[in-house]
């Protein structure tokens, strides 16, 4: 027969060895009528807490399903503490972002509002949506954290003693990125960020001023091009994975019996 690919879920739920979890509606919906699943096909789950863990489709009446829990395929592991701070843009470009830095590595997602943000509304569930779909299908093993809007003066006065601020500085007045991240210590590698960017219509003066005056903040520059804000945030996203994060460790090599979990007889 046909090797059957496993389908890759996040869950909430508790996942060990036996475990008989239930899948949302949206899920069994998914599994039954978009992928047309019957009884018995692969899965992968994983909740950011527990690791990867291979498992069984389990049809319930009409409309609901479970997943039989089996066994684990790769342990829970450590990301990066990175968390990305963007002026919300408009609604295709911001799912786009949450998309993109989730595919990058990012811990948290934190939209902020600046003197000229123009959205004055932003969906949360639908970005946590487009996190959890894009983890699904990039094996990340975590979800990041989704937050309400701030402002961005509530934003500086909490920012966590500790935590490093990569700023992009659009006047100007930044080192070039890949410079800057290269000449850090050790102990500024090893600390948690957060990178900060900008509205389309650029800080204000005076927020620019009060990036500036925060403890450990690192301007940087992007470039001799104007970038979009949904690029920039994506471009210091990676420029930090391939300087500091986990982009300098090499891709791990899968195990043969994970390998054989991605699809099934």
């Amino acid at each position: 027969m046909a090797h059957m690919s496993a389908t890759r879920l996040f869950t909430e739920a508790d996942l060990s060895a036996g475990a008989d979890t239930e899948l949302t509606e949206a899920q069994a919906h998914y599994l039954r009528h978009v992928m047309r699943r019957d009884a018995g096909a692969p899965l992968l789950l994983f909740n950011g807490r527990h690791g990867e863990w291979q498992a069984t489709l389990s049809l319930r009446g009409k409309k609901g399903a479970a997943a039989q829990v089996a066994a684990q395929t790769r342990p829970q592991a450590a990301e990066p503490d990175l968390w990305l701070c963007f002026a919300p843009v408009k609604r295709a470009r911001i799912d786009w972002i949450a998309e993109k830095a989730t595919e990058l590595g990012v811990a948290a997602l934190q939209p902020v509002i600046t003197r000229h943000t123009i959205v004055e509304r932003v969906n949360v569930e639908r970005l946590r949506a487009n996190a959890v779909e894009a983890a699904e299908q990039t094996e990340r093993l975590s979800v990041p954290e989704v937050r309400a809007p701030v402002e961005f003066a509530r934003l500086l006065a909490d920012w966590p003693a500790g935590r490093r601020l990569l700023m992009a500085d659009e006047t100007g007045g930044g080192r070039p990125i890949a410079e800057a991240l290269g000449e850090l210590d050790k102990a500024a590698r090893a600390a948690p960020w957060g990178i900060v960017i900008g509205p389309e219509g650029g800080f204000a003066a005076d927020e620019l001023t009060a990036l500036r005056r925060m403890k450990d903040v690192t301007a940087v520059g992007l470039g001799p091009r104007i970038l979009r804000a949904d690029t920039a945030a994506l471009a210091a996203l990676a420029c930090w994975q391939a300087s500091v994060g986990d982009w300098r460790q090499p891709t791990p090599r899968l195990s043969s019996d994970y390998r054989s979990s991605r699809g099934a007889v």
